[in-house]
């Protein structure tokens, strides 16, 4: 676990557009099989939304986890001094 931390941390633009591409191809494939037939315009603008809800979900995680890493971090110094 301690090594995908460590990639995701030294490579965040890469890991959040992998998850965007994936978000985007999950959508598709979603929407393809799903019963009411959708033109592939409205598809490929379905599947960006969603990507994009997915990703903001993410970056704001991140966000909250970088915080939290932070306040620790700070509480350690101030409890070692």
């Amino acid at each position: 676990m301690d090594s995908v931390k460590s990639w995701v941390s030294d490579h965040k633009l890469t890991s959040i557009g992998s998850l965007w591409a994936a978000g985007i191809g999950a959508s598709l494939l979603h929407n393809s099989h799903s019963k009411a037939p959708l033109k592939p315009s409205l598809r490929l603008i379905h599947a960006r939304m969603h990507a994009q809800a997915l990703t903001l979900a993410v970056l704001s995680g991140a966000a909250a986890y970088h915080y939290y890493e932070k306040c620790s971090k700070e509480e350690m110094s101030v409890n070692n001094v």
